[in-house]
């Protein structure tokens, strides 16, 4: 996940997952989290769970986070690209927020449409006898239907938000989310077709010949075991080898955007 703005990064987590922003000045974010985020981020399941025994409603703490170096030793939690909290928090978005719905921030003093776009991020993975992995990020306009390519890379240079901005509305879409991913995959199934794919083909020689060099050394064995030992070393190699692609969504959302 690519961070240009820690502090932004984390209001937006933190606003996202409706906890109260008490103060955000000079690198010091103090928060008011709810009892999800406590839950989430606080390890106090012994204080969670004598708190429901007793029937009571339960107080979540506040947490200060500091990303301004110079006030590393007030009092708060110092956070920065590789600290562990930092890390709590963004396997907390890869396990339970692959998918959102952004905002193109817009200063506007009239009506604006902002157009919903489906982008979705894809990992290809080829297997066979080399490994190769692919990610694509792809965009389609969910009332026209264009597409854009490297999508995450234009959606960088835009300002987006959880809430839209005043005076803009958005337009409904025309192209059902179901719809808009198929058109997606169809566009990456084409990719794929178009490649040259002798690394498939070499992977079923090496494997026809492993399993066959497998067969001659057990020639002849009749031993039960030995034929149990001879099927379990040819499945491995056919894990190691058998040539295969597949897809993965990384993540993805819908974007409300301008245009």
């Amino acid at each position: 996940m690519a961070i240009t703005n820690l502090d932004q990064f984390l209001q937006d987590y933190f606003l996202y997952h409706r906890c109260s922003i008490l103060e955000n000045e000079n690198g010091v974010l103090r928060i008011q989290l709810t009892e999800e985020m406590d839950r989430t981020l606080m390890n106090r399941p012994f204080y969670w769970h004598y708190i429901k025994k007793i029937g009571q409603q339960g107080e979540p703490l506040q947490l200060t986070l500091i990303t301004n170096p110079k006030k590393k030793k007030e009092q708060g939690e110092w956070i920065h690209f590789g600290s562990p909290r930092l890390q709590q928090i963004l396997n907390h978005l890869k396990a339970n927020e692959k998918f959102t719905k952004l905002f193109q921030k817009v200063s506007a003093n009239r009506n604006t449409p902002l157009y919903p776009w489906l982008v979705i991020n894809m990992k290809i993975s080829y297997k066979g006898k080399y490994k190769k992995d692919e990610v694509f990020s792809i965009g389609l306009q969910m009332v026209n239907g264009t597409m854009r390519l490297k999508m995450m890379e234009y959606l960088q240079t835009l300002s987006l938000q959880i809430s839209i901005s005043d005076y803009c509305y958005t337009i409904s879409p025309l192209i059902k989310l179901q719809s808009g991913y198929k058109r997606i995959e169809a566009v990456l199934n084409q990719y794929i077709e178009e490649q040259n794919h002798k690394w498939a083909e070499d992977s079923i020689h090496i494997m026809n010949e492993e399993i066959n060099t497998l067969k001659n050394f057990y020639e002849g064995a009749s031993d039960e075991e030995q034929q149990k030992k001879m099927q379990k070393e040819m499945e491995e190699i056919k894990v190691r080898y058998q040539p295969s692609i597949t897809f993965e969504v990384i993540n993805g959302g819908i974007f409300y955007l301008v245009e």
